[in-house]
This record gives structure tokens, C-alpha cells and sequence, in this order.
């Protein structure tokens, strides 16, 4: 913050000097650069853009966590390419993200954006926002459920923003709070001309308000965070239960022949690798609260379950979130025991 002071204050005082006097323009333009470098964070790697069915692309994120390294690189961001134009199906971490988004877009499409969806209010899922707003203005339709709106603007939005400026050790700096400005609900349908989206809603599955988005014609559903392929991270404002009734309906509601996550690699299996998960977690914390056993007498059991062991290597969040996931699931077995 002293730094960021100084700078503008002799960025101000150069400018300030009378026109007759030398200037040295080269050492105020550098001094420019330099303010406008740290006010903004700089620019993300392009990362690959692949298409995964028809109408849909994926650029795929390759890790699961943010840190100075990938700059908050950490969730996938998915476009639906239509004849009407482009839909973005979550829109990364940060302006930079966004705007490296939006390059890679280029690369495969010279349709415009006309929408952008966020799946829920977790901050990688909507932060690139303003780079989508910035390239295509204010108007542009960002989708989310009311609730998801609501947090964006509210205390959600901004412990998102300022965490993943922490995070990302000022990588993100110059992201703004872009939220949605279009209300959607379950059953909502949105057009491409030649695709169209179909939006559900079951209940809290790892929020309370996530929305997946089917492509209908190519059998793909985006389900944000409510699977994740080999990712285990944020639990804290879902339900385990909630997520099963969701995976249920969602199969019985589409004919998804790929299930296309945030995190991870999308394909068939995503589906059968989260349930086969939570259930070793959950019905694990459910038999020890019905047996009387304490939360700490759980974990050793749901540890040693085949269907939590089998995961353990693979899964990138394992070792800082696998106690929380059990405590989580303890609780809320024991609360539905009541």
C-alpha cells in the first residue's frame, strides 16, 4: 500500500510539471507502465482450448488450487458455441483469466459472446466476469440463480475478491465485482439458435444455489462444482445428501452422456468416481453416529473404506481437506439422525 502510494503520488507530481520544462516522457512513460503493473495484475498464460463434443469447448485448467504460480488458474472455463453466438459457462478466477479466456476463445470462434453463466458463488466460477463485461460491455447477460446473485453482491463477492488477490500474491489485482444481472431458475431454457441450454436446480448440493447446463443436443452437462474429477476442496455450504438427490435427478431429468466438471477432466466417469466417494464418506459417518461412535472414531473407518482409500493418491486437496469432508459429513449425518 506504501508503494502503491508513492508511485501515484509521483506519477501525479510528474504530471503536474509546466509543458515548458523537460520532461523526460521515456522515465514518466516507464513510471506509468510500472504503476499500471502493479494496480493490475499481469497477464496469464494461454492455456489450451479443446473441444470435447460439437458445440462445446474446454479449456481446462491444470491444477486445483490457486498460488502465486498459476495465478488463480484453478477451475475450467467451458464455452457452448452456437450459431447466435457463444455462451460462457463460468468465467475463471480473474480479470487476467478472463481476458486469457477471451484469447483462446478467438483461437476456435469468431462469434461474439451473448452470455455468460455462473454456477454458483464461489469466486473462481464468476471473478473473470469483468473481463467479459470489458470486452462486450455491461450489458451483457450474466446468468446465475438469485440466490448465487445475491452472495456475489454480498459478503461472498467480497471475501472472493480479496482472498484471490492473497492468493494469488497480487497476481489478480485490478479484478473487479462484476455480478449477474439476469435471474434464472430451474427448468429455464437459453438459446444458440442451433443448441440450447437447459438450466436445473435440485437443491443445495455443494451450494445452495448451484445451477448445471445442459447442452441438450450434444449430451454434455456442466455441472460446476457439484462433481469434481479428482478434487476434493470447499464442502462447507453443501449437503451430501443434497449432492445425491441432485445426481439422481440430473440423470433422470437429461441424457448426459458427459458430465463436464470445473475441476478436472470431463468425460462419463465423473459422475460414478463423486458418488462412489461421498457415499464411502458419508454412509461411513452415518453407520458411526447410529453406533454411538465419536466424529474421531469415524475417520479412522471412513479412511480404511475402499471407496475413500482407492482415492486417496489421485485426489489433488486430499491431505488439507479429507478431515473437514468427514467432519462435515458426521455432522450432517448426525443432525439428520435426530
Amino acid at each position: 500500500m506504501i508503494r502503491r502510494r508513492f508511485l501515484t503520488g509521483a506519477a501525479l507530481a510528474a504530471a503536474a510539471v509546466p509543458a515548458a520544462r523537460l520532461v523526460d516522457w521515456q522515465s514518466l512513460s516507464a513510471l506509468a507502465a510500472e504503476v499500471e503493473a502493479f494496480v493490475k495484475g499481469p497477464p496469464v498464460k494461454d492455456q489450451p482450448v479443446t473441444r470435447v463434443s460439437p458445440h462445446v469447448y474446454v479449456i481446462q485448467s491444470p491444477d486445483g488450487f490457486p498460488t502465486p504460480e498459476n495465478q488463480g488458474m484453478m477451475a475450467n472455463v467451458t464455452f457452448v458455441v452456437g450459431a447466435k453466438g457463444v455462451m460462457v459457462v463460468d468465467s475463471g478466477a480473474s480479470l487476467q483469466i478472463g481476458e486469457m479466456a477471451i484469447r483462446q476463445l478467438r483461437t476456435v470462434t469468431d462469434k461474439p459472446v451473448v452470455g455468460v453463466v455462473n454456477t454458483h458463488y464461489h469466486g473462481d466460477h464468476w471473478l473473470g466476469n469483468h473481463a467479459f463485461v470489458d470486452a462486450y460491455g455491461m450489458d451483457l447477460p450474466r446468468y446465475a440463480l438469485p440466490h448465487t446473485r445475491e452472495a456475489i453482491q454480498g459478503v461472498h463477492g467480497s471475501v472472493w475478491l480479496t482472498s484471490m488477490v492473497k492468493w494469488t500474491a497480487q497476481a489478480s489485482a485490478g479484478t473487479r465485482i462484476v455480478p449477474p444481472n439476469r435471474d434464472v431458475a430451474h427448468g429455464d431454457t437459453l438459446s444458440l439458435g442451433d443448441v440450447t441450454l437447459r438450466l436445473h436446480h435440485y437443491g443445495r448440493a455443494h451450494t445452495p444455489s448451484d445451477v448445471s447446463v445442459e447442452v441438450v443436443e450434444d449430451g454434455v452437462m456442466c455441472v460446476g462444482d457439484i462433481l469434481m474429477d479428482r478434487r476434493i476442496a470447499n464442502m462447507d455450504d453443501g449437503s451430501y445428501t443434497g449432492t445425491f438427490q441432485t445426481m439422481d435427478a440430473l440423470k433422470a431429468n437429461s441424457a448426459t452422456k458427459m458430465w463436464l466438471p470445473a475441476h478436472g477432466v470431463p468425460g462419463p466417469e465423473v459422475i460414478v468416481w463423486q458418488r462412489e466417494l461421498f457415499e464411502g464418506i458419508y454412509e461411513t459417518c452415518a453407520a458411526a453416529v447410529k453406533a454411538g461412535r465419536t466424529v474421531e472414531e469415524a475417520k479412522p473407518a471412513v479412511l480404511r473404506d475402499p471407496r475413500v482409500a482407492a482415492r486417496a493418491a489421485e485426489t489433488k486437496g486430499w491431505d488439507s481437506n479429507i478431515g473437514k469432508y468427514i467432519s462435515l459429513a458426521y455432522l450432517e449425518a448426525e443432525q439428520s439422525d435426530f
